[in-house]
């Protein structure tokens, strides 16, 4: 009597285990991968904001590159007097952005 009672048991916790197992395996989760992939552009069309403001920061550097991202943000390439370079991103109205 015993081991009927023990199968039942355990044909019983198998089933609801599997059961478990296979409808956790239904849930799909949709991962927004965020890519920060900046295209070359033009200096001319930085924003008047942004381009005040580099020249507030860096007077004496000159602008080695410039690039673009879809959320309206600056990868800025400045070259300092010294010859050394920064990269620092700013969005389309002059705030500046800390990066890491």
């Amino acid at each position: 009597m015993k081991n009927y009672a023990l199968l039942v048991f355990l044909t019983l916790g198998i089933t609801l285990n599997s059961t478990a197992m296979t409808g956790s395996n239904f849930i799909v989760k949709e991962i927004a991968i965020n890519t920060d992939e900046y295209v070359k552009i033009k200096s001319s069309e930085l924003t008047p904001p942004v381009i005040e403001e580099i020249l507030k920061q860096y007077p004496t550097s000159k602008l080695g590159g410039a690039y673009k991202n879809d959320r309206g943000e600056f990868k800025l390439i400045m070259v300092l007097k010294s010859g050394t370079r920064r990269t620092v991103y700013i969005d389309q109205y002059g705030n500046w952005i800390n990066k890491k």
